[in-house]
């Protein structure tokens, strides 16, 4: 596996991490065999909405129903990539329907694509050349809020002050 641009560490409520356990993580699909095998235990019911998924300091993607919380997918460690995700028939082959960087916990950067492609190929899920939903994160340097960035607004939706165009939600990386 190439490692390559950054990692992320949990950023969100302190709460939620705290209550992470030790073998909470989501499920791991590192190739095109435990992808079938982890597809054929879902209902159609679950098949229709989105998962949560990480990409593990390891380059492996791991899954959890929509509703977990990614840093509970994630063991409570830190990650490559975070998002939702959703898959699709493509003929008699999966494929990735949806996927965006949307994680509020880890607040990944739109250049973490990487490794959710190479987390993918890994797979063999056909999928897109990027984020099909990219979501922009910037945390206020005068008031230290999160904040998604919309239609190229940056402007913090909690103090008014401009936000930079770079990417900083997390001060120690």
């Amino acid at each position: 596996m190439s490692v390559q641009g950054r990692s992320y560490r949990y950023v969100g409520p302190a709460d939620l991490k705290a209550a992470v356990r030790p073998d909470s993580g989501g499920c791991l699909v590192g190739s095109a065999a435990d992808f079938s095998s982890w597809v054929a235990a879902r209902s159609p019911a679950e098949l229709a909405e989105p998962f949560t998924f990480v990409v593990g300091m390891d380059g492996v993607l791991r899954l959890a129903p929509r509703r977990s919380e990614h840093v509970a997918c994630a063991g409570g460690g830190p990650v490559l990539s975070a998002g939702e995700i959703s898959f699709t028939r493509v003929g008699r082959r999966w494929g990735v329907g949806d996927v965006s960087n949307h994680s509020t916990g880890y607040c990944p950067d739109i250049s973490s694509w990487w490794a959710v492609a190479q987390a993918l190929d890994r797979v063999g899920l056909e999928r897109s050349s990027s984020f099909t939903h990219e979501v922009v994160f910037r945390r206020c340097p005068s008031c230290q809020g999160h904040n998604v960035v919309r239609e190229d607004d940056f402007v913090c939706v909690f103090c008014g002050r401009d936000l930079p165009e770079a990417w900083n939600v997390d001060p120690a990386t």
